[in-house]
This record gives structure tokens, sequence and C-alpha cells, in this order.
């Protein structure tokens, strides 16, 4: 279908039920932090918004962005977002515009076209070429799957070593994203620390999926801080409170979930974290657009803990 991600199709539900242990940072989502929203921006008294910029990855709006691209991106700009993150869908990484056109279009809206998912097994180098002459940041691995041994982990690793070694050619950046599939014990081993631990920091960074790392059952912090200056790229998307530990599909409009973002991207920040980018996959008497207006105007409101 045109509005999947080719890599979404192969997932497979990856919890058990009561793998989410709600630690001391999931505690509170109001942008202030203290559970107020932040009001008189311009009272020295009051805290300021701590992000600059904030960005949405382009899945969000995966069932409206067919109809007209520019449109869509349009209001994603007139919402606050400076920075966007694409993913390969059926019109390619540049939705059906030669890339350059699209580089042009983006410059002319505000908007910073900084990574994106792609398919990393077909045609990478074409792809990273094209990404470095828009200016692009990073071309990112979106999913491998759970692997069958650890040989199939070693594969993985080394898949990426080289991928980060094109990009490099190529003056841009490679990163993984994850799921929840890799922070789950496998023959004795957590595989991302694995792949972390066996990653060239100088070829390969990471974007951390924070509500992924949740639903694995990790701590979004204890990666940030244990991999410091690994992960620079973030996903920031909110959790239902009322969603059951095994419940896969629970994202929710950003700052009406449980996950603590003033104290996580605050770590996240400190710890070299530099695009932090909105994402939903559900929407409950929503939609789409809707959802990326209230998760802008959290992330304007937003102040670190």
């Amino acid at each position: 279908m045109q509005n999947k991600r080719r890599y979404f199709l192969q997932v497979a539900g990856v919890m058990t039920a009561g793998s989410i242990i709600v630690p001391q940072w999931a505690c509170t989502n109001s942008p202030s932090g203290d559970g107020k929203q932040v009001e008189n921006a311009g009272d020295p008294a009051t805290p300021q918004p701590s992000l600059d910029h904030f960005g949405i990855q382009l899945y969000t709006l995966r069932d409206v962005i067919y109809d007209d691209p520019k449109a869509t991106l349009k209001q994603l700009a007139s919402f606050g977002y400076t920075q966007i993150e694409g993913y390969e869908g059926d019109l390619g990484l540049f939705w059906g515009m030669p890339h350059t056109d699209f580089k042009k279009y983006l410059d002319d809206i505000g908007l910073d076209l900084i990574s994106s998912h792609c398919n990393i097994n077909e045609g990478f180098e074409d792809k990273a070429v094209q990404a470095a002459e828009v200016g692009m940041k990073y071309l990112i691995c979106p999913w491998v799957g759970p692997q069958k041994s650890m040989d199939d982990w070693k594969k993985v690793t080394d898949q990426f070593n080289a991928c980060g070694e094109i990009c490099k050619k190529h003056g841009i950046r490679f990163a993984y994203h994850n799921h929840a599939y890799s922070f789950k014990a496998f023959t004795g081993m957590i595989p991302h620390d694995f792949i972390m631990d066996n990653t060239d920091p100088e070829l390969v960074d990471h974007e951390m999926d924070i509500y992924w790392v949740v639903i694995g059952g990790a701590d979004p912090v204890e990666y940030l801080t244990k991999y410091s200056n690994r992960f620079r790229l973030c996903h920031v998307k909110d959790r239902l409170t009322s969603a059951s530990p095994d419940e896969r599909d629970a994202s929710c409009d950003l700052g009406t979930g449980f996950i603590d973002y003033p104290k996580i991207l605050k770590v996240a920040a400190d710890n070299g974290v530099k695009y932090f980018i909105l994402e939903q996959e559900r929407y409950d008497n929503s939609t789409p657009m809707k959802s990326a207006e209230v998760g802008a105007d959290y992330l304007k409101k937003l102040v670190f803990a």
C-alpha cells in the first residue's frame, strides 16, 4: 500500500506482558517539567523553552501526505517545524521530485531536510550521493528485525559499518534507528548493546526512538548516558498511560502520555543528541495533521527538567 514503509510490513509483536516497568523517569510529561504549562515567556523569572529547533518524521503524515506532498510540508512549516526527516515510500526519498527540486521547495518554505530513513539494501551509494548533494546530514536504517543467531547480528553490524564508510566517503553520516526487539535478551546478551559495541563510532551514529526503548523494557536515560555522544538524533513519541504492557501500538499526542520528556530530552541534549524529531503512529479521536500541530505546540514550550 502507498502509505506504508516497506520495512513496517514485517513488524511483528515483540512485547510480552509485564515487559514495561514504569521507572522514575516516566512520571510527568508537561512541557515545564513541573506539571505546569510555560506561560509569560517574556518574564525573566519564567523558564524559557529549551529547543530552538525541532523536526518531524514524515511517516507521521503517511495517511495524508501522498494527496499533496507540497501542501502538507507547507502546513508543517506553519506549525513551527524547521526540520524534517523523510522515509522511503512509493514516491522515493524525495516525494516524486528530482532531489534538487525537492531541496529548493523546502528552502522556499523554511524547512531543512536533516535525514531520511531508507532501504539500505538497494542502491545505497546512489542514495548517499543524492543525500549529500542536497545537504542532508543522515541516511538512517530504520529496521533490521530480530536476528536468529550471533553470527546474524555480527552481519548486521558489519553492514552498518560498511554503510557508514559509504556515507563518510560522500560527506554525510549513517545512523541506525532502534525498535523494541533489540532490547530483548538474546543468547545471554542484549542485541542493542552488541550493536553499539560493534559499530565504529567514527562511521555509525544512532537515532534513539525513545518510545521503542520504553516498550523494550529499557531505560532511555541509562542508554543515553552509557553511550554518551553515540545517539545524535531521537524520536520523540509519547505512549498512552492507559496502554496495557503488551500493547505495541499505543502512541498518542505528545504531552498526553506518561513518558517524561522534559527530563529525558535534557539528558539527551547533555549527551550529544542534536536533532529532536516528533513521530506518531496512532491517532485516537484526532487526525495526523492535528496531532502534528499539537506536537509542535508541545515542543515549542518544552523546558528541560
